[in-house]
């Protein structure tokens, strides 16, 4: 194989150091283009010629994916692929792959350090005493977490883990997911519900559905409505599942106790947005996936996923299955 047998150019990264997908891609003789794309302009600029294309942030439209002459397959960074139209790549045969598994540890246990945040008003205790606050009523009330209840939005692999480790601390736990089995969830002694009936039961609220256009806004003002006045949210998924407004105007009656966000609906979150000045919210700057190992890993499977596929077969994460009625590759043993 010739030394640049095939061009891959990175759209988009946050990253210090693109070493891991250069050490994989370079095994197959690939030129190797790292850019930094805003605009679907930049990335049709950058990657119309590429045949394989890894992506973090930028907009890899329908308008962009009609302009790529050579793409074989786009890799995500992450488990979402919000930022891939995944149709028009379907329509085009090329590959969407993204990285499912990277990250199970992190965000569960992220979504399990904002509960018991949440729960214990540890940030807020922390913020007091370094206000020259010394005194535990500022936290009241504060319940006992054992017996109450955790409601899962979503029970794929990040919640079900979430769950043992609720479970390991007495919580009980319920799920909304339309496309799990009762026998999947009674295996986790995991209760399902609809989605009115959990949020109506929950003590905390954890989310965990993937962004798609049914998912958005999901977790809504009729949602507020019903749930508990000591309820917090927890959103380790992305920031439109809950319909922010409907959140800011939840907090402000009092119709529940808190949250404790990951994401929100703009990232960066803008500098007046009101969810800053309430001392019952905690936000984090959508790190729940990170970890060094997680990082690494990440890393490497994005850019096996473009490996994989140009060396012929399909990749360990194919996102759009519909794909292989365009495509024959093999299957990798």
């Amino acid at each position: 194989m010739s030394k640049h047998s095939f061009k891959v150019v990175v759209t988009d990264f946050e990253y210090d150091t693109l070493a891991p997908e250069k050490e994989v891609l370079e095994k197959i003789g690939v030129e190797f283009v790292a850019v930094q794309c805003k605009t679907e302009e930049d990335v049709i600029e950058a990657a119309k010629d590429a045949d394989g294309i890894i992506n973090q942030y930028a907009p890899i439209t329908r308008k962009v994916i009609e302009n790529l002459t050579n793409c074989k397959v786009i890799s995500r960074y992450g488990v979402g692929v919000n930022t891939i139209d995944v149709d028009a790549a379907t329509e085009q045969g090329i590959i969407v792959g993204n990285v499912t598994d990277y990250c199970m540890d992190e965000v569960s246990d992220h979504a399990f350090a904002l509960i018991m945040a949440c729960a214990r008003k540890v940030v807020l205790l922390n913020n007091a005493v370094k206000n020259h606050n010394w005194d535990f009523k500022v936290s009241m009330p504060i319940y006992r977490l054992r017996n109450r209840v955790l409601g899962l939005i979503g029970l794929g692999r990040i919640p079900q883990s979430l769950a043992k480790k609720a479970q390991a601390f007495g919580l009980r736990v319920v799920a909304y997911d339309p496309f799990v089995s009762k026998q999947v969830a009674d295996e986790l002694q995991v209760e399902l519900l609809e989605l009115n009936e959990l949020c109506a039961r929950a003590d905390f609220i954890s989310v965990h559905a993937p962004l798609f256009e049914s998912t958005k806004g999901m977790i809504g003002e009729e949602q507020f409505n019903v749930m508990k006045k000591e309820a917090f949210i927890i959103n380790t998924s992305r920031g439109p599942v809950v319909d922010e407004q409907a959140l800011i105007v939840a907090l402000q009656e009092s119709k529940i106790a808190g949250a404790g966000l990951d994401v929100v609906e703009q990232e960066p979150i803008q500098e007046n947005n009101p969810l800053l000045t309430m001392d019952n919210v905690i936000i984090n700057p959508h790190v729940a996936w990170y970890s060094e190992e997680a990082q690494l890993e990440l890393k490497r499977k994005v850019a096996e996923n473009v490996a994989d596929v140009l060396s012929g077969y399909y990749p360990t994460y194919l996102f759009n299955r519909d794909v292989k009625a365009k495509v024959s590759l093999k299957d990798k043993n």
